[in-house]
């Protein structure tokens, strides 16, 4: 499929690296946003935004405006609006990079619940190299200017790990191979 054919086709769900919530719309009503505009009946769209609620653990919080809501909360409210249509692949653009490194542990376990849970592809772009190793299965090492590939790396993670997996010989092994990876595809003579 194109990218064409996946916009049309509404195959993907983009998670920005600001919530980007409406302020005036409750949290509700903002993951419910696709579904107006993708033209879904109230009481679908309302199921549907009680599901994702659920989904990320925000149920009891859809009468909320973003503005009352934690920054890691927030996040998750955009992650259920993406997943509100039950797109095929999730974007992910360094959505958990402005948090602070607990909330960003917690929301990284969290996203691999809901991955275990959704079994959604999800293409999740960060400049962590902690949070590329613990989340992935596959990291694609790219180089800036022009953006090319250097390296893919297969991590043989299990689906359900724990953040103690960071203190492994084979995570450090892996988050090695992405560092010096990421320090040859870089020409610092620019």
């Amino acid at each position: 499929m194109s990218a064409h054919e996946a916009r049309l086709n509404r195959a993907y769900g983009y998670v920005f690296q600001a919530p980007a919530l409406y302020p005036w719309r409750s949290v509700a009503a903002n993951i419910a946003l696709p579904l107006e505009v993708m033209g879904y009946p109230k009481f679908e769209r309302d199921q549907r935004v009680a599901e994702g609620l659920e989904l990320v653990n925000l149920t009891g919080f859809g009468k909320k405006y973003p503005w009352q809501l934690s920054g890691g909360m927030q996040q998750r409210a955009s992650i259920a609006r993406a997943l509100s249509f039950d797109p095929e692949l999730l974007l992910m653009d360094e959505p958990f990079g402005a948090l602070d490194e607990i909330v960003r542990d917690m929301l990284n376990q969290q996203l691999l619940r809901l991955w275990d849970k959704t079994r959604k592809t999800v293409l999740f772009v960060t400049h962590s190299i902690p949070e590329a190793v613990f989340l992935s299965t596959r990291i694609v090492v790219m180089s800036p200017r022009p953006g090319r590939i250097h390296d893919i790396i297969e991590t043989g993670f299990p689906h359900q790990r724990s953040l103690d997996i960071r203190e492994t010989a084979e995570f450090l092994e892996i988050a090695n191979r992405v560092r010096h990876g990421l320090r040859a595809g870089h020409s610092y003579d620019d």
